[in-house]
Order: C-alpha cells, then structure tokens, then sequence
C-alpha cells in the first residue's frame, strides 16, 4: 500500500511539472504584454500599430461620417507608404458608430480592450463623443475627435482636432451681427451642441446688441419642416442660425426653398453643412446660404492643392473635401507625429510629445495646445457657390488659440462657472 501510494503521489507531481512546463512553451516571448506602463493596452505589438477608426458607416450620420473615415484610411495608407511609424506599419481597425450613441461607447470599449488599439479615431456628433469620453478616461485610452463642437469640454484622452466655440460659432455669431443684422432665428437637431452651442449664442447676443426671435429643435433624422418654416416666415429673422447634423439638413434647405426663400430672402449660416453635405442637399438649394469652419476644399496652401488632389485620385474626381474631413485627416499625422517624437505609443508620453506640435495641414499652420489639447486654427465664413464649393469671405488671418471654456469673454463667465 505504502509503495502504490508514493507511487501515485510521483505520477500526480510529474503530471504538474509537465503542465508548467506546457503552460511556460505556450507563451510566445515576442506576445505584447497587456498594458503599457501608461496604463493603455499594448498595441505595438509585432510588426504593426493597430489603430481603431470609429465613425457612424450607417444611419442618419453616415452621410457626413463616411468621407471622414475615408480621410483618415487614405492618411494611415500614405504614412505607410513612407515606412509607417517607428518603423511599423499602422493596421486599422474599422467599426460602425452607427449613429448610435451607446454604441459608440460599447466600440470604442472592444477597440480598447479586445483589439488592443494604441488610439482611436473617431465621433462627429458631440453625443457619441460624450458617450465615449468616460470609456476613453476609464481605460486610459486616447480619441482624436475630428469634429467642431460646442466646446465647454477639456478631456484628458481627447485631442481635439476640431474647431471650440471661439473658432467658428461665437466669430460667426460677431460677424452676422456686424453684416447681415441682429435678429436671429435659432435651429438646430435636438441633442448636446446644438442646445449647448445656442445656449452660448444667446448670451453672446445679449451682450453685443443681438436679438432671438425663435428657437427649435427637431430629433435626428427629422424630414419634416413646414411647421418650422411657417414660424420662420412669422418670426422675420435676418439670420437663420443652423446647428442641424445628419440629413435632417437635406429636408430642411429642400424645403426652405420649396417655400421660396433663397439666400436673397434670408441669411442662414450653417456650422455642420460642409462640401460633403452640399453634394447631398444640392448645390442649386444651398447657393448663397453660408457656413463657419476652419477649411475649405478652396482653401489656397500648397499643402490643401496635394491633399485634394490625392482625395479625388484615390476615390474619385466626383468626391469633395471638406472640413471635417481634413481635420481626420490632420489627426492621424499629428498623432504619427508625436508617436515618433515620444519613441513610444504610450499614451502618456505621446500626449507629452503632442504639446504645442506644429503642422502645416492642408487648412494652413496648426499647433495642439498643450493645455486644453485643442488646435489652433483659422476661422472661415464662406458663401456656397453654384458649382458647390464656398468663397471664402472672411478669415481670422491668423490661427487663433483655443478657448473652450470661453474664459475670455466676460459674457460667459456663467456659462463656465460650473466647469
């Protein structure tokens, strides 16, 4: 009995070192490990840097959010072509927001997690923005966000290649009072920007001698305006102030013009309606009508003529550039660059290597503040032309420092009290 028990007892531990033994073969030594001493999943692995690409491919936002992704595969094609970044090649990972908010939150976790990305790309409407915000924070990862918004907004893991508020709405705003009149009509889709972006503009009104005479808001995707253009009518606004997103833009100007107001009847100037937009709605509506951003597809550098160029050579003549597009576009090269920079794609050290990084983008210079890690970027009002593209009309001259929680007008100090 004593022979067959110390018997048993030497297969039991050969069994076990046999088992370590497999467990330790079974571990490959070139296997990434899982975190980054930033605390962000390792991405680097191999010969690759996977990098996640997260926009709305379906849904009411995807007639904006498509050219953006397109933007940023054509950017991460032509950094490969060049040698990729320390020496890898960038392997992106595409998923579909969907025009979903949870779902942006529930992909930009799988990217972080499961696909182990060193960054995302990503968002346009502030609400899939803010949904992904507390998983970017939570597991330490880090979103560039390509989209103007209601600013307001300074996180840690977004860099933000975008115009803030002080970039394209309240320099709107001033110049519309200065040019076109003080009576304004206030539209927009029913969700984060718009209601906070208005909010802005009312005080900003109060305080240099402008006037509201209506404010809407309509769901995503909403297709019927004839209520709201009857109020419109009624109301005598010189400016109609639009901060409608997705196709509800489409139904909108469509019917604005069925209505049989033009851009002679009445001034509307538009934050979220691009090139890319004009080709949806029509160039024949949207003439004369205006629209605040940073860049146009008009825009005279050097750097904008290749740019386009290589846009409509890999997917099509017939396809435009535009704002958001661009700062996709900007955003992939700005991170290439400053994951070169730091030698590593940990995000700490590649936000220390981001600070006050300069670019001569396709829009002109652009630097990343280190403090709020915004841009700095030029301000544009443009007139759509019949052809579709916009003349410029005014710019700011010069690139102009972010300022998302508007500290420097004394007007909105209640509106960044609380932040």
């Amino acid at each position: 009995m004593k022979k067959k028990s110390m018997s048993i007892h030497r297969t039991a531990l050969l069994m076990l070192v046999l088992a370590m033994v497999l467990a330790a073969c079974g571990t490959s030594k070139d296997e990434p490990a899982s975190t980054t001493e930033g605390g962000t999943t390792a991405a680097a692995g191999g010969d690759t840097i996977k990098v996640g690409i997260l926009h709305s491919l379906s849904g009411t936002m995807a007639i904006s959010e498509v050219s953006v992704k397109d933007a940023e595969m054509m950017a991460i094609e032509e950094i490969n072509a060049k040698g990729g970044v320390l020496g890898k090649q960038i392997e992106p990972v595409i998923e579909d927001g969907a025009s979903d908010w949870p779902t942006f939150a529930e992909k930009a976790r799988k990217l972080l997690s499961e696909n182990k990305v060193a960054t995302v790309f990503g968002g346009w409407t502030s609400a899939s923005r803010k949904a992904m915000l507390p998983v970017f924070e939570e597991l330490n990862g880090l979103l560039w966000y390509p989209v103007q918004y209601e600013g307001l907004e300074s996180s840690p893991n977004i860099f933000y290649t975008g115009a803030t508020t002080n970039q394209q709405i309240v320099p709107a705003v001033s110049w519309l009072l200065e040019n076109r009149g003080k009576k304004f009509y206030l539209l927009g889709s029913d969700y984060v920007f718009p209601r906070t972006a208005n909010k802005i503009i009312k005080e900003q009104l109060k305080a240099e001698g402008g006037e509201m005479v209506g404010e809407e808001y309509t769901p995503l995707g909403h297709t019927d305006y004839s209520t709201i253009i009857t109020k419109i009518k009624e109301a005598k606004p010189d400016v109609v102030f639009n901060t409608l997103n997705g196709d509800s833009n489409v139904a909108f100007f469509k019917q604005l013009k069925d209505a049989g107001i033009t851009s002679k009847d009445l001034t509307t100037l538009s934050v979220s309606v691009a090139e890319e937009e004009i080709r949806g709605i029509g160039a024949d509506v949207l003439t004369g009508h205006l629209a605040a951003w940073n860049y146009y597809e008009t825009t005279d550098t050097a750097q904008n003529k290749t740019f386009v160029e290589s846009y409509k050579k890999k997917y099509g003549a017939d396809r435009v550039t535009a704002d958001p597009i661009e700062a996709g576009y900007d955003a992939v090269y700005l991170w290439a660059a400053a994951v070169e920079k730091a030698g590593s794609t940990d995000v700490a050290k590649v936000k220390e290597a981001a600070k006050e990084l300069e670019w001569d983008a396709p829009e002109g210079k652009v630097k990343i503040d280190g403090e709020t890690q915004h841009l700095y970027k030029t301000v544009r009002i443009g007139e759509v032309q019949s052809g579709g593209m916009f003349k410029e009309l005014w710019n700011s001259g010069e690139p102009v420092k972010p300022d998302p929680y508007l500290k420097g007008y004394t007007w909105a100090a209640t509106l960044s009290a609380g932040n």
